[in-house]
């Protein structure tokens, strides 16, 4: 019997757009995960309030990767802490769920990468999870741009995709091939002005915003 694979991207997707997408697609296609668990932040201690409530924000994370070649799942657990929420808290309670042999893979973008060392016991996410992360542009992922202690944790690990399927958790993968620069808070800036989004967020993402009348003035 194979090892089960759970890939697992979390976000505040407020809103989801296509970067996120891109993100989500690559690693479906690269690891062939079982399932992609899309995780929206709950009250993510590293960034300002939220514009949108959880459940617009799982409803439309929904809709962005329902198209997806693999099952996806929302999963709502950080939406459900009433305390800030960190990776870590995540990891384990997924651990706890899937057992001990599942091959559970953290998806991330190099800027998360590079901010990595000030995620809450970030060292100890390598006990429960493989860590995953893809290029930006302007986000480099060497070791001159990412943070010495880092880029050793991380080149240390480095894991081919057939290990990190193999393998329960504590490998790393590097995708340097895969190039969307989109922020989301350039689209809710955008959306308030009253410019066209269409080419930065999915189509059923955009009239689930419309029809809410989401990121309004």
């Amino acid at each position: 019997m194979s090892r089960p694979c759970i890939a697992l991207l979390g976000g505040s997707f407020d809103p989801p757009h296509k970067g996120h997408l891109a993100l989500g697609d690559y690693f479906v296609r690269l690891l062939q995960p079982d399932q992609l668990r899309i995780v929206p932040a709950g009250s993510p201690w590293q960034k300002p309030e939220l514009q949108t409530s959880p459940e617009d924000r799982a409803e439309m994370a929904r809709l962005a990767f329902e198209d997806l070649p693999a099952q996806v799942a929302i999963d709502p657990q950080e939406i459900h802490r009433k305390a800030p929420t960190y990776t870590i808290d995540t990891l384990r309670a997924l651990r706890t769920e899937l057992g001990p042999d599942a091959s559970i893979v953290l998806l991330i973008g190099a800027d998360q990468l590079q901010q990595l060392h000030t995620w809450k016991d970030w060292r100890q996410l390598f006990d429960y999870a493989h860590i995953c992360a893809a290029a930006r542009p302007g986000f480099a992922m060497d070791e001159a741009h990412v943070p010495a202690q880092v880029a050793e944790e991380v080149v240390r690990r480095i894991g081919t995709v057939e290990r990190i399927r193999e393998s329960a958790h504590g490998l790393s993968h590097l995708a340097n091939d895969l190039a969307v620069d989109i922020s989301a808070t350039q689209i809710r800036a955008a959306l308030q002005r009253g410019e066209r989004v269409d080419a930065l967020i999915p189509p059923r993402v955009l009239d689930y915003i419309k029809q809410h009348h989401l990121y309004q003035s």
